[in-house]
């Protein structure tokens, strides 16, 4: 069993490309126990060298990850979507202070620092149309154009969103923004969309 040097982990994670990893990652590499990873990391966090994100997940503090990678590996399964992914996509103006996604789990809020990474939950029936998008060398799961619009528009009509009327419409693909709608089994979720884009579908 290897002791832990935190200068060999650092150069063993940038190796991998892992800008993330859990407890768990290190005890396989390095074939350490649980108490002796713990307490590496624990050491190491308060040194400045690693930054922990959650309970068992950990980030390098001079090799950090994206804001939406952190979110795909906070709480899984999930993607980036909403106001996030609708800003990413520039189908809004507005500056994000929060990074939105959606998950089948149940709805969850975590802080990092000072930013706000917000989950809310879907019906599986929902959980589709993101994508793997290659974002600054990571690659982040994300909804398309479409499938963003479709989740805003879900919480919009539940009430859980207000509507935002700078939202860019010109380049969306409707009879797929449509087919989305309907994986939400509300029927009449189409008709209300259809109203607030006044663009019938």
């Amino acid at each position: 069993m290897k002791k832990l040097n935190s200068h060999q982990v650092k150069n063993r994670l940038i190796s991998l490309n892992l800008k993330i990893f859990t407890t768990d990652d290190l005890k396989a590499m390095f074939n350490t126990t649980q108490r002796a990873t713990q307490a590496f990391l624990s050491y190491n966090v308060k040194k400045g060298v690693f930054v922990r994100l959650k309970a068992g997940i950990y980030a390098l503090k001079d090799n950090s990850p994206s804001e939406f990678s952190i979110a795909n590996h906070l709480y899984s399964p999930s993607y980036i979507s909403l106001d996030s992914a609708l800003s990413y996509y520039q189908l809004i103006p507005e500056t994000i202070y929060a990074i939105s996604s959606v998950t089948t789990k149940a709805t969850r809020e975590f802080k990092v620092g000072n930013l706000l990474f917000d989950y809310r939950r879907i019906k599986k029936s929902a959980y589709t149309g993101y994508v793997p998008k290659v974002i600054a060398q990571e690659t982040i799961f994300i909804a398309t154009p479409e499938k963003a619009v479709a989740d805003f528009l879900y919480y919009v009509f539940l009430g859980k969103r207000n509507y935002n009327d700078r939202l860019k419409t010109k380049t969306l693909d409707f009879v797929q923004l449509k087919k989305y709608l309907k994986l939400f089994l509300k029927p009449k979720l189409i008709s209300f969309a259809s109203q607030l884009l006044n663009h019938r579908l």
